[in-house]
């Protein structure tokens, strides 16, 4: 099977990112530049969507802020409008995704194309020529954090690991189509790289990693706390290396669970289906933005910019590296905070906290109707650190009651319920909800969207 590989393409970014790596500020920034001005010109010329939102008078050295905000909804709905090859449309490239068979297939022999699961409301397909493959293809290998460094500069790919992929592999997702590309272009190391399906029951999918001993997983980190949970009561015996984790905020509870259990350093990452490498965490344990192939402007409700420090209601994404389907102050929907300052590993990278999409507000009724709203970052932190439950579904089914839902059965489910519930009702007093009801719900999967990505808090209209 082919795939979109240019390998002199990979050469000249690999160079082009090796020598960002030891950058100054300014001329990151110069990069950036460079690479937006490309950008808006390929939209101008090629996406008759593109000329009719932008501007009149709009040029490739017209300042990203003087753009408009796009929305998912809003491209999607004009996709073929959109693109910048008009041999891409809507129609075909949904008859495409909806065939298993061709997951990780070119189309016509140029494009990688995966799907998104419409965890926002509107699902979304994305397309990536061999530029961009090569673009992501660097990142990766380049800027990942090891804590074996001299065998990762030998063996970038990791290609002499055993890797377990956990997640979604139903469909044409951005991580499962990486994987099954990466099989394809190292044919002879395809057994070495693996994929496990996140829907197999934690008994098959424990028994099968055993039998597979990886050395690298990779997975949502609810589906590894998941794991890590299997390993501590003796089900799980593998002893990888190294875990790396995206799609879903991961905690520092979550984080020191999975480090224990599995007694392997986890490396946490940050990507999306319009962006498959946005960020990795450095050495010193801080994430950095590939600034300079993906802008990120946090903004508020408003789209108005938010201060370098402050926590970002949205955040608006311009990809640099794709002009095939260009992505230009696109609102995806993360809770990003840009953090001043240089890390200390030196990198001239942009450090940024990643808080990842919403989880819902619960607003109950207090005392007297009083409304009471519970944060879903607290939620989950009561849960995690109080109750040590890392794998749940909490649904709110009235304004008195939530419902707490853990995969877990026995004895020592039962008393990851107990403590989960007191844990979660004492947090309520304390918030000032003294009767808060919560109901139990044993042995029962936690709701995944098509993507693989769990459900965790589940807001209902009161």
């Amino acid at each position: 099977m082919s795939t979109v590989f240019d390998p002199l393409r990979l050469s000249a970014v690999s160079l082009e990112v090796m020598a960002a790596n030891r950058d100054s500020v300014q001329g990151l920034a110069r990069r950036q530049q460079a690479r937006l001005a490309r950008l808006l010109e390929a939209a101008l010329k090629g996406s008759r969507l593109y000329r009719e939102l932008l501007p009149a008078g709009t040029s490739a050295r017209t300042p990203l802020q003087d753009l408009p905000v796009v929305t998912r909804h809003q491209l999607m709905a004009r996709f073929d409008d959109w693109v910048t090859d008009p041999c891409l449309t809507l129609h075909a490239l949904r008859a495409f995704t909806a065939d298993p068979a061709r997951i990780a297939t070119p189309w016509q022999g140029r494009y990688m194309v995966w799907e998104s699961s419409g965890t926002s409301g509107q699902p979304g397909i994305f397309v990536q020529d061999a530029q961009a493959m090569a673009v992501y293809d660097a990142l990766e290998a380049l800027r990942r954090s090891t804590p074996r460094p001299l065998l990762r500069w030998l063996d970038p790919l990791c290609l002499s690991e055993r890797i377990a992929f956990v997640g979604a592999t139903s469909g044409h997702f951005a991580s499962y189509v990486s994987v099954q590309r990466l099989r394809t272009l190292n044919p002879w190391l395809a057994g070495r790289i693996r994929s496990f399906s996140i829907q197999e029951s934690a008994p098959e999918l424990v028994a099968a990693l055993n039998d597979f001993a990886p050395t690298v997983l990779a997975t949502y980190p609810t589906a590894a706390a998941l794991l890590a949970d299997e390993a501590d009561r003796g089900a799980l015996r593998i002893a990888p290396h190294e875990v790396w984790t995206g799609g879903e905020t991961l905690s520092p509870a979550v984080r020191a669970h999975i480090e224990r259990a599995l007694g392997a350093v986890v490396r946490n990452s940050y990507g999306a289906s319009e962006f498959l490498s946005m960020g990795w965490e450095c050495a010193h344990g801080q994430m950095h933005l590939n600034a300079d192939w993906v802008i990120l402007e946090p903004v508020d409700e408003h789209h108005r910019p938010v201060p370098v420090g402050h926590a970002a209601c949205s955040v608006l994404l311009t990809n640099l590296a794709n002009t095939v389907q260009p992505l230009i102050r696109y609102d995806l929907g993360d809770q990003v905070t840009l953090q001043a300052g240089r890390c200390g590993c030196g990198s001239p990278l942009p450090v940024m906290v990643v808080q990842g999409r919403h989880d819902d507000l619960l607003h109950m009724a207090g005392p007297g109707g009083r409304p009471v709203t519970l944060l879903p970052l607290a939620l989950s932190t009561v849960l995690e650190d109080d109750a040590g439950v890392f794998d749940f579904y909490l649904r709110q089914q009235d304004a008195h009651t939530l419902v707490l839902r853990l995969p877990v059965a026995g004895e020592a489910g039962q008393a990851a319920m107990e403590r989960g519930c007191k844990a979660l009702k004492a947090f309520a007093r304390a918030q000032g909800l003294p009767r808060l009801r919560v109901l139990q719900e044993l042995d029962l999967p936690v709701p995944r969207g098509r993507s693989g990505k769990a459900c965790r808090i589940m807001a209902c209209c009161v």
